[in-house]
């Protein structure tokens, strides 16, 4: 897999307005944000509870991580959100900033009648095969070794993925890299690939309805959504040999493993961290933001809303399951403020 740092999810909320009103006599912001479904659950419950507190409203469009990229290039919105991290040499020809604002789990979802959340156990280059048509049914060998005692289905498997660029494809199609040689070395990890096998869909939306209406279906989708939606997850067995359910604990337990002191333009990678009990599939979500504005206080008024979210919002992202990004971490965000046009605003 290519490293982490060179590369470069309710339903997802296209055109989610979210307002946000003053606390202070202020004139409102309106502001625009485009980009990433994995982080739509958590950006619209920052933005609904902030309502009263700081004078800016989002307009924020859930549309998918690529589009939330060539967006914030194209200068068409305040801020792209885009899960896949960009290169240092792309990020300054399009004079962005990137940085993080939560973390949290990508997971596998499946549909087998009789087969409850996490009752099957997977590993990752079991579930490679199942994305890659090299496992075609359910009760392959491959899969009942792990599952000794689960009656499973001799369902063919029908693997449903993105079909939009998105950077959940691309954490999860990291994580497959990473698990096993042979997808490493013939279909490897991209916001988009060419997959080998399957059924695509837009957004996590319609990824879930597929699976949903599919029996042998098995997808991925962003936690929160997951969560929200009541789908069937499985565990996955972690670095240190055991079988772990997607849960904030797991996710919490994955993102103490970073290296952010490493990690360039805050591109940490979360992906199969050592730490006992870690769910293996784990990134960051980030903000890509112009550091040459023409409108200034359009930047200011984006990170208003980052700071107050930094500072007010920890409990809301555990409430949805995502990690919180730990206190060292936002103190560094806040200094890397400091290269946006509009930052001093904020005392930036």
């Amino acid at each position: 897999m290519r490293s982490m740092q060179k590369r470069a999810i309710p339903v997802v909320m296209t055109g989610l307005a979210i307002g946000l009103a003053a606390a202070v006599p202020a004139r409102a912001a309106d502001i625009t944000g485009a980009g990433s479904t994995f982080a739509a659950p958590i950006y619209g419950a920052w933005g609904a509870a902030a309502k009263s507190a700081i004078g800016v409203t989002l307009n924020y469009q859930a549309l998918g991580s690529g589009a939330g990229q060539n967006q914030v290039i194209a200068r068409t919105v305040d801020f792209g959100a885009s899960d896949a991290p960009l290169s240092t040499e792309k990020l300054a020809t399009n004079h962005l900033l990137q940085f993080p604002t939560v973390m949290g789990g990508v997971v596998p979802i499946v549909n087998l009648p009789g087969i409850a959340s996490n009752q099957i156990h997977l590993t990752g280059d079991v579930l490679a095969g199942l994305f890659s048509g090299a496992i075609q049914t359910w009760n392959d060998p491959k899969i009942a070794a792990l599952n000794p005692g689960v009656k499973l289905p001799d369902t063919a498997v029908a693997p449903v993925h993105r079909a939009d660029g998105s950077g959940t494809t691309f954490v999860f199609t990291s994580y497959l890299s990473k698990a096993d040689a042979d997808w490493k070395s013939k279909i490897g990890a991209a916001s988009s690939i060419a997959w080998p096998s399957g059924a695509g869909a837009k957004g996590n939306d319609g990824v879930a309805a597929t699976v949903r209406n599919t029996e042998g279906g098995i997808g991925y989708v962003e936690y929160a959504f997951a969560d929200k939606n009541h789908l069937t997850t499985v565990e996955l067995k972690d670095k240190a040999g055991a079988f772990v359910a997607p849960s904030l604990d797991s996710f919490t337990k994955a993102a103490a493993g970073g290296d952010w002191a490493s990690a360039e333009n805050f591109a940490v990678d979360l992906l199969d961290t050592p730490g006992e009990g870690a769910w293996p599939i784990v990134s960051a979500t980030f903000v890509l933001l112009p550091t040459d504005a023409k409108n200034p206080a359009q930047s200011a008024a984006v990170l208003k809303l980052f700071d107050w979210a930094f500072k007010n919002g920890a409990s809301i992202a555990t409430g949805l399951k995502y990690v919180p990004l730990p206190a060292d971490v936002q103190t560094t965000v806040r200094h890397a403020w400091t290269n946006v046009a509009g930052a001093q605003a904020l005392g930036q």
